[in-house]
């Protein structure tokens, strides 16, 4: 397996954790009251339109060559890190 590889999957393995807990809080915000389903339900559309972008871009770099695609990585931390944090700090106001 080359670093392409590797690092795509390791994109997919934490897209795919993220994608289960914002499954979670989805659940969680509909058992709760009618206030805080309207914010739960904004955070959990602006995560749902990170993890498509999110999808988006590992889309991007599998078809990217072997050349290309350490141009495309910068960019997929980026992504990431954004992303971690929306999930980390949505996790942390739905307790």
């Amino acid at each position: 397996m080359n670093m392409k590889e590797a690092y795509q999957k390791k994109l997919q393995a934490q897209l795919d954790e993220w994608s289960a807990e914002i499954d979670l809080l989805k659940a969680k915000a509909r058992s709760s009251e009618a206030d805080a389903q309207i914010e739960y339900s904004k955070q959990i559309e602006e995560l749902h339109a990170m993890r498509e972008s999110a999808k988006r871009k590992i889309t991007e770099l599998k078809e990217a060559n072997d050349d290309a695609w350490e141009d495309l990585k910068a960019g997929m931390d980026s992504a990431w890190n954004s992303l971690s944090k929306a999930v980390k700090s949505a996790r942390s106001k739905f307790k």
